[in-house]
Order: structure tokens, then sequence, then C-alpha cells
């Protein structure tokens, strides 16, 4: 009973301290709510977009030396697309080419041959005019948007290029495009083409 005793007295002395301890300690001052500026989220990286089942690209990819052509051709898109016999831009190539022109400021040594293409429908002279009227439209847009004339040219091959050859509107519309073939893209890290 002793042994009891004297341990519930030290026990009673350290619960007396403990409180005492806590007494002394200052009382946490009261929170004051503040209002910060709203954080905007990244954009988020959207892919080019296109003509229905025509090839999608992905937005941003790692690992990728930037001022090469495979930089240009995945991150960029070196392509936008037409609708059926016509050669003007619609809003998706517009801002497929946006990011070409930012592309090209970025990388000034680099040139352009734009080359227009058109699907199998049509004659060969028909759609060689029609390719030219693509290639001229990407031409002028990228003019517009602050891109050097002398850098760019122009070329057409009509229907002779096709990269899908099946014969329905699938296939068709891959056909339907303007190519951005850029050349003095850089070959190696050790090479800057920026200025």
């Amino acid at each position: 009973m002793k042994i009891l005793s004297k341990s519930c007295s030290a026990l009673s002395l350290g619960a007396a301290l403990l409180l005492c301890a806590c007494a002394e300690t200052p009382a946490k001052p009261p929170e004051v709510a503040t209002t910060a500026a709203p954080v905007a989220a990244p954009p988020m990286a959207r892919a080019t977009p296109s003509v229905a089942n025509a090839p999608s690209r992905p937005a941003i990819e790692t690992g990728i030396i930037p001022g090469t052509l495979r930089d240009f051709e995945t991150n960029v898109g070196d392509r936008v697309f037409f609708a059926y016999d016509k050669s003007n831009l619609d809003d998706s190539a517009r801002s497929a080419l946006q990011k070409q022109a930012a592309w090209f400021s970025r990388y000034r040594a680099v040139t352009v041959t734009i080359e227009g293409n058109a699907d199998e429908r049509g004659t060969r002279e028909y759609n060689l005019a029609l390719g030219a009227r693509r290639a001229t439209a990407v031409k002028e847009y990228l003019v517009s948007l602050g891109v050097g004339a002398n850098r760019l040219t122009t070329m057409s091959f009509g229907k002779e290029r096709p990269v899908c050859v099946e014969s329905n509107e699938s296939c068709w519309s891959k056909n339907r495009r303007a190519v951005s073939q850029i050349r003095n893209a850089v070959s190696t890290p050790n090479v800057a083409m920026s200025q």
C-alpha cells in the first residue's frame, strides 16, 4: 500500500506539473484569414487540332533536342489540312500555323518549303493548281505572323504524293494538306540556330 501511495503521489505530482506547464504556455493568437490572389493553373498542352481521322500529334515530347527537325515535327506539327476542294485556312489550320510561326521566330536560320497537296480526285493539272493555292495560303498567313517571306518558298505536288492510298474520305482528308518542310534545322546539340 505504501508503494501504491508513493506511485500515486508521484503521478499526482507529475500531473500537477503538467497542468502548470500548460497554464504558462501563451495562448496561440487567433488565425487571421488572408486572401491570396488566386493562382492560375498552368495552361494545359493541347495537341494540334486536325481534320477528322487525320493523325494527331502529342503536344510536347520530352528528350527531343530543341530546334531539330524532330522537335518541329513532334512538338509543333509540320502540316495543316484543308476541306475538299478548298484552299482557305480554317481555325485549326491557323492555330497550327501560329505554333509554327512562333517556332520559326526562335530559330531564325531555318528556311521552309511549303508543299501543297491534294487528294486523288480531279485532274493532275487541277490538283497541281489547288496544291499551289494551299501552299500560298500557308505562306501568306505565316508572313502575316511575322515570318520573313524570304525564308519561305512554295511548291505543289498536287495528287502525286499521297500519304494514304485508299479511295475514301478518311484517306482523302489526310492527303488534302500543306506540309512545312524545314531546312537548316539544328542537327546536333552543340549547334545553336536561334538568334
